[in-house]
């Protein structure tokens, strides 16, 4: 009896051993994800990056609530997503998304995802009857600065990155664009914060910006100033658009002379193929330039994508550049590039979004996402709903299931071959 009683004992010491283990174990995970810093995700193949709106309605005004953000978290967390850019401070969103991670982290202790958190700058007079004054600022600059600011201060574990503007310096976006002093400015007034010790001085500050802006196009970009703001941000986010420039600049699009005999998946594929070698050329090209500065800074990919629709310059009338087999393929080449290289790409973007082009449904800004608006996967996750990979998990309270049901044959009869280069230089003559 004696025996019987101390190998009871032993057990029962055993099992609060193991238990005390197991639990030290999960604190001490929770803790490497509590200390997980920018630096260690961007970049990292484990912590996917990915560009988030989740707004579901035509409606603007209709916000995701924070169980539709939970959904979509989960979806996300589920393709290996390990860190989202947002913005939209001004509304519920941006500080939703932050709250809906956190109270997934509640829910579950391994729930992990990290917020590239976006400030939106303006010129002076944006988006008014009033003719934009591009070399000041908005005065709604520093209310969007401060409301990121309070955010990153109250959710540090969540928030990595604060992104000052959106495209906010390429000249392009005529209606709102700013002179980089006005980036530089805020960027400093961030950088001085984590100094003071009002920020964690790992959370890392940049701007998210076309390619050409932080110097990797024409030399008209060039000045003091955009030199400077390289030197103050932590790492350069810059933007590159293949899909877009199969309009605008389409030198790499296009079937080739050499290629007319090659099957019509040949001949896509080897567009899509020039189309990653466009992107790569355009990030070469911001890393020439800041080393020419006497810089170095890791740079990463804030936004590229590829649209599935366009009833406009990318679509049947057009480039011929969207479809799912398409945007498939460009996503599968961009990850597998920038994975290799340790270069984050915060993928634009993970769910269409139909307020972007409210009065025309076809607009190909409304079809950039890797799910429909309903949930369907679209041709890119085919393959990681056949891995089961988003079992028990909804959107709009449905079961995830692929877009054409599946059907590959019929998914292939929406998809186009390239123009020829002939025929591409005679409607730009045109």
């Amino acid at each position: 009896m004696k025996l019987s009683n101390s190998i009871f004992v032993i057990a029962m010491l055993s099992v609060v051993m193991w238990s005390c283990n197991q639990n030290s174990k999960s604190k001490k995970v929770t803790e490497v994800k509590k200390k997980m810093t920018a630096k260690e995700i961007l970049g990292n193949p484990n912590y996917l990056a990915m560009s988030y709106g989740g707004y579901r309605d035509v409606d603007h005004d209709v916000e995701p609530t924070i169980e539709e953000l939970k959904e979509d978290m989960k979806l996300l967390s589920a393709m290996g997503v390990g860190i989202l850019r947002t913005y939209k401070l001004h509304l519920p969103h941006a500080s939703n998304v932050v709250k809906a991670i956190s109270e997934l982290k509640k829910e579950d202790e391994n729930f992990e995802m990290y917020v590239m958190l976006g400030v939106w700058i303006n010129c002076k007079d944006a988006f008014s009857d009033q003719v934009p004054d591009h070399t000041q600022g908005n005065e709604s600059n520093a209310k969007e600065i401060e409301m990121a600011v309070a955010l990153a201060a109250e959710f540090p574990d969540i928030v990595k990155v604060i992104a000052v503007g959106n495209e906010a310096m390429v000249t392009w976006q005529a209606q709102y664009f700013v002179q980089p002093h006005i980036i530089l400015k805020w960027v400093n007034y961030l950088q001085d914060l984590k100094k003071s010790g009002k920020l964690p001085e790992d959370l890392w500050i940049t701007s998210s910006d076309n390619f050409a802006s932080w110097g990797g196009g024409d030399e008209s970009y060039h000045n003091d100033d955009l030199n400077k703001l390289i030197i103050a941000v932590d790492f350069i986010s810059m933007h590159t658009y293949p899909m877009h420039d199969t309009h605008y600049n389409p030198a790499f699009w296009g079937v080739r002379d050499n290629e007319v005999g090659l099957s019509d998946i040949e001949k896509i594929d080897a567009a899509m193929d020039r189309s990653l070698e466009y992107a790569k050329s355009q990030y070469n090209s911001v890393s020439k330039y800041m080393k020419s500065i006497g810089a170095n800074k890791p740079i990463h990919i804030g936004e590229t994508g590829w649209a599935t629709v366009s009833n406009s310059f990318y679509g049947p009338n057009g480039s011929k550049a969207t479809d799912e087999y398409k945007e498939g393929k460009y996503h599968e080449l961009i990850r597998d590039w920038t994975n290799k290289n340790n270069i984050a790409c915060f993928y634009f973007s993970g769910f269409d979004e139909p307020w972007k082009d409210a009065n025309n449904p076809q607009g190909s800004e409304n079809h950039f996402g890797l799910f429909t608006v309903e949930g369907y996967a679209k041709y890119a996750l085919w393959n990681a709903v056949d891995k089961g990979i988003f079992k028990g998990l909804t959107r709009n309270g449905k079961p995830i299931t692929k877009t054409y049901s599946g059907d590959k044959d019929a998914l292939m009869k929406d998809v186009l071959v390239p123009p020829t280069e002939a025929e591409i230089a005679a409607k730009k003559s045109n």
